[in-house]
């Protein structure tokens, strides 16, 4: 049986495009396609999968997905999301519509859309596995799957808030996809943020202190910034937490299970430190 187009992908229908040709896409028996017959599924997990060709290696796979669910539900991260809950409510009017790029499994969409009740919600994501809680994260949360660095499968303007959350940046095309008095959202860590797991874990990625720097030369030819907060507190992690929270990340990549297991021998109080920053279009 064909699956149908889930509901909450109804308000996005007119505004995606084929990655192929950029025509419109309307569904066709369990699938979305164009005029020019290019044909995308509609999983039975509720995402649609508009990325076509090799997908992304550094996806996330099941085991980051399954680690990424069971810290969040602990509110760990939990004044980060209401920090992009803020900043996006700045900025959506009535029924407006927020893109999650690098979505994940749709955490911070989830907290923008729960303070947003008439808003709608669009996550993109390489990983199939992240987007199958995404979709069903929140009722007005659409996901599909798609690579961050193409250009994005959708019309020109159709976002009121673009989300990127710890995830990679396409300026041009945050750019286009916003409408002129929309908000771009940014958070990404400090130096401080989760040192002392790095203390213990030396294998874990470093954040290069340049890092503040490139984002300022990538969005500045695009965006300005308008409002910048630091979320910065300590967290008091378990064990399980513990390794949850280094496996959720990209250093789980460079890590033996020998060497996660070793670090989280005892409780540990780690700082959490982002910078959440909200840019306007220029």
């Amino acid at each position: 049986m064909p699956v149908s187009l889930p509901p909450a992908f109804e308000p996005f229908l007119d505004l995606l495009r084929c990655p192929t040709c950029r025509s419109c896409l309307r569904p066709d028996r369990g699938a979305l396609s164009c005029r020019a017959g290019h044909t995308f599924d509609i999983a039975r997990h509720d995402y649609v999968s508009l990325l076509t060709g090799a997908r992304a290696t550094s996806a996330d796979h099941a085991d980051m997905v399954r680690a990424r669910e069971r810290f969040l539900v602990t509110g760990g991260y939990g004044p980060i999301r209401q920090a992009v809950a803020d900043l996006a409510a700045d900025a959506v009017p009535e029924r407006g519509k927020i893109l999650d790029v690098g979505c994940g499994t749709g955490y911070y969409l989830a907290g923008a859309l729960g303070r947003l009740p008439d808003a709608r919600g669009l996550g993109l994501d390489t990983s199939v596995r992240a987007l199958r809680s995404a979709a069903r994260t929140h009722e007005r949360a659409a996901a599909a799957t798609w690579d961050a660095f193409r250009p994005f499968p959708l019309a020109d303007g159709m976002a009121d808030v673009v989300l990127d959350v710890f995830a990679p940046r396409n300026p041009s095309e945050f750019h286009r996809v916003l409408r002129p008095a929309g908000r771009l959202v940014v958070v990404r860590p400090t130096g401080r943020h989760l040192a002392e797991l790095r203390g213990r874990l030396p294998a874990m990625i470093r954040i290069d202190p340049a890092k503040e720097q490139r984002l300022h030369r990538a969005l500045s030819p695009f965006f300005e910034a308008v409002r910048t907060g630091q979320v910065e507190y300590q967290v008091h992690l378990t064990r399980r937490e513990f390794r949850d929270l280094v496996a959720m990340t990209p250093s789980a990549r460079h890590l033996s299970p020998a060497e996660l297991e070793d670090g989280g021998l005892l409780p540990v109080q780690v700082t959490v430190s982002v910078l959440a920053t909200s840019y306007r279009p220029r």
